[in-house]
């Protein structure tokens, strides 16, 4: 098929090849009459005429595309919030988001930050799955905005969970529904994770608000999965009934998910003789326990969105410290008060 022109719009709405070139482009359109307006992109539309994507960007000096780097959002199916927020923006901006999953392959994110230079994208965004801190990659933009992330040294717009005060939420929970024994799953020291030290800082802080002395023996490590959780559950219900907790704290949803399989296979009921609460409100775990679990939730959505709306330039960022963004408790029925004999 032959390409659609400009000239073919004009003809088809009966104005100069300019009128139409001005009104598609949205360039000096004020002495034209709304009414023509409208008749040249409804023109356009009946013959099928298509804007050169290429022409239009050296015209404007943009090219409408936001790239962004990964190292393993797009394979983690819950981080797929993190996208819909980007993407979402970009959307609503007109501008069509690239996404480049590295699977933290240094070359591959080389390659990666070159292609994309080549591409002369409007603007780039560099994620990570999991809240740490990183080398800013040779090559990234010093405009770019890191996500999920805090660059070593700072200078960097980024935007990361506000985990201590998410920590500090599902610890306040627990307290608030009087209980004083609350333990932490945590995850191992080897996995040497941000969000291990803040939620920890968290729960420290508010048994210190609340005047409980924190008991070395309730802080139990494991793998941050469900199998992790069920073992530093078993040990924690294994101690004498007057050390033993009475609510845990997990460091995510998939621990909470083992302390579940812990209290009941010690013949315990949630939240009547064990109260729990987790970390990431991840899709299909927490809504579906039984009971539901209560959790703190991970804000992928919102910091996506900040870190597009940074990005296009429709909100302004601190450069010295990372955006801390809040981590909402989701309430559901896994927390109650402690049982009868720990009430007093």
């Amino acid at each position: 098929m032959a390409r659609v022109r400009m000239s073919d719009v004009a003809a088809h709405a009966g104005v100069s090849t300019a009128t139409v070139s001005m009104v598609l482009n949205g360039v000096n359109t004020t002495r034209i009459s709304p009414q023509t307006q409208q008749r040249v992109r409804e023109a356009a539309e009946a013959v099928g005429y298509k804007p050169n994507s290429v022409a239009r960007s050296l015209r404007t000096q943009q090219t409408r595309m936001v790239g962004l780097i990964s190292d393993t959002i797009a394979s983690t199916p819950f981080a797929g919030r993190m996208l819909a927020g980007a993407n979402d923006v970009a959307r609503e901006q007109g501008h069509l988001v690239i996404l480049v999953d590295t699977e933290r392959d240094a070359g591959a994110e080389r390659q990666a930050l070159h292609a994309l230079s080549g591409q002369q994208v409007d603007a780039m965004i560099y994620a990570c799955m999991w809240h740490r801190v990183v080398e800013v990659p040779e090559g990234l933009p010093e405009d770019a905005v890191l996500l999920d992330c805090a660059p070593a040294g700072g200078g960097r717009a980024a935007v990361v969970p506000d985990e201590q005060a998410g920590g500090m939420a599902a610890v306040q929970e627990l307290v608030a529904a009087g209980h004083r024994r609350i333990a932490f799953l945590d995850a191992e020291q080897r996995f040497d994770l941000v969000a291990s030290r803040l939620r920890y800082e968290g729960y420290l802080r508010i048994l210190a608000d609340a005047g409980i002395e924190p008991d070395p023996a309730l802080h139990a490590r494991a793998e941050p999965v469900a199998g992790g959780g069920r073992e530093a559950a078993r040990r924690l219900l294994d101690l004498p009934a007057e050390r033993r907790p009475t609510a845990m704290f997990c460091f995510n949803d998939r621990m909470a998910m083992g302390a579940y399989a812990a209290a009941h296979h010690c013949g315990l009921s949630i939240p009547r003789d064990l109260s729990i609460v987790g970390y990431d409100d991840q899709q299909l775990v927490a809504a579906e326990l039984d009971p539901p679990l209560t959790t703190i939730a991970l804000p992928h959505y919102e910091m996506g969105r900040w870190a597009m709306e940074v990005a296009l330039g429709l909100r302004q960022a601190d450069p010295a410290v990372p955006y801390l963004m809040p981590c909402p408790i989701i309430r559901r029925a896994s927390v109650g008060p402690p049982p009868v004999q720990f009430g007093d």
